[in-house]
């Protein structure tokens, strides 16, 4: 298996993100070849909770256009973006600089300024899309679309595909998990799916750029899956079990892959959602432009998530709770600086790699 490695760090040696090639599920693979693939995820899921896949089949053209309307949004003036703003109730639409702190999402009560300077603009599955199924206006709001040329056309377009590679890939979980192909369709048949498009970018003299500068905080995703687009450039982080945080870019092609908490709850964290954070690089005084596009695969607001029976062990670590209960409590920690009653062992994991850090310095 290749794979790619972050530097090496003298307590924990070298660390590394496997990529891994998919191919063998999108282009009908025998099952001697899926089986590979399955027991690759099986180990980066439990050890480094990231990875990166090729094979996934998006079209460059879907990528390219995506982008490039991605810029022409983030080009308009801070008035012009601020006229798409939603509640922050609304999981939609433009988020300034500075306007939320994901470390919030996770209760960790120290993190009490909004000092997460990236921006973003937020889509979603809207209720239109599951006719027949009651579902709630503000988890399935409608979208709020910009006047910008081809937006919605080239946005909607790589919703559709990693939304598709989301899917993909949850059918590899469930082989990697021995459990029935199609177990995680009754949790994502209306799936609480948002693309988030983030912008790591500052006018010059908004900020005094010195050592504490946050793109975004430490976090967990909240769901089942996350698909990422990002750039080649330095700026995302990735604690490993011993507290240190490495440096994650990735390879040519690559889209990277990381498990949220509804995965961890699941597998009784047999299966990590890693906490991560990005620390942009400052290259002569300014911040380095990076952009990424994080496809946030959750599942159905109703389904709820108790540990699969094959994970049990001596015991669950996490009582059941619903998709929307748990979502709910991340962004109202991230965007409304809620605590987070559901969040004890993700608070805990930061406040020991704050520990951690402390003692390596």
């Amino acid at each position: 298996m290749d794979a790619m490695s972050a530097p090496a760090d003298e307590h924990t040696g070298t660390f590394a993100v496997p990529v891994i090639d998919i191919t063998p599920y999108t282009r009908n693979g025998t099952a001697a070849e899926r089986a590979v693939v399955a027991t690759m995820i099986d180990d980066a899921a439990g050890t480094v909770g990231f990875m990166q896949i090729v094979g996934h089949q998006i079209p460059s053209a879907v990528i390219d256009e995506f982008t490039a309307v991605l810029d022409d949004f983030f080009a308009l003036s801070l008035d012009q973006k601020k006229s798409y703003r939603t509640p922050p109730q609304i999981n939609r639409g433009y988020a300034p600089p500075k306007s939320e702190s994901l470390s919030l999402s996770l209760g960790v009560e120290s993190a009490t300024r909004m000092n997460d300077f990236f921006e973003a603009f937020n889509i979603g599955a809207e209720a239109a899309d599951y006719p027949g199924v009651d579902l709630p206006d503000d988890h399935y709001a409608a979208n709020t679309w910009p006047a910008v040329d081809h937006f919605q056309a080239a946005v909607s377009a790589y919703f559709a595909e990693a939304r598709r590679v989301a899917h993909t890939l949850t059918r590899i979980f469930a082989d990697a998990l021995d459990l029935p192909p199609d177990f995680f369709d009754g949790y994502t048949d209306h799936s609480l799916d948002v693309l988030r498009m983030n912008n790591y970018a500052l006018p010059p003299g908004e900020i005094e750029l010195d050592g504490e500068l946050t793109g975004m905080g430490e976090h967990t995703d909240y769901g089942i899956v996350t698909v990422l687009w990002a750039d080649q450039v330095r700026g995302l982080q990735v604690l490993d079990h011993h507290g240190t945080w490495h440096d994650v870019t990735p390879e040519d092609g690559a889209l990277l892959i990381n498990l949220g908490d509804l995965m961890a709850r699941w597998t009784n964290e047999r299966w990590m959602s890693t906490l991560h954070r990005v620390k942009p690089p400052v290259v002569d005084g300014t911040v380095e432009r990076r952009r990424s596009a994080a496809f946030f695969h959750d599942g159905n607001i109703d389904a709820t998530i108790a540990t699969l029976p094959s994970c049990v062990g001596a015991g669950s670590r996490y009582s059941p709770i619903t998709v929307g209960e748990h979502i709910g409590a991340k962004l109202a920690g991230s965007r409304a600086g809620q605590s987070n009653p559901y969040a004890r062992r993700e608070r805990d994991r930061v406040r020991q790699a704050m520990r951690r850090g402390i003692g390596q310095q």
